[in-house]
């Protein structure tokens, strides 16, 4: 019988995706990579369905669960134009690192 009823939190990552014409979908999930794999192979979100090759712009450490679904809301509300800019200054970062 375990002794820790208390399992470790996981750790949550915001990620942000390209589809094929050019819509961006923001998602979250604890490995980003299998649900990537996931939208691919039509398994995933069913707006993505059909609408692959699909790109992983971004993603981040966000914590909790509940903190990756607040800020999901937070990056769902920009506008696309908002969210084009914040992905260069991400893209100019990484691209330094």
């Amino acid at each position: 019988m375990p002794t820790d009823m208390n399992p470790t939190p996981q750790t949550w990552f915001l990620y942000m995706l390209r589809c094929r014409e050019g819509q961006l979908y923001t998602g979250i999930s604890t490995d980003v990579e299998r649900r990537l794999a996931q939208h691919e192979s039509g398994k995933g979100a069913k707006y993505l369905r059909g609408r692959a090759p699909l790109k992983l712009l971004f993603q981040q450490l966000v914590g909790s669960h509940s903190e990756a679904l607040k800020a999901e809301a937070q990056m769902k509300k920009m506008s696309k134009g908002d969210k084009e800019k914040m992905l260069a200054v991400y893209a100019s970062h990484s691209s330094k690192l």
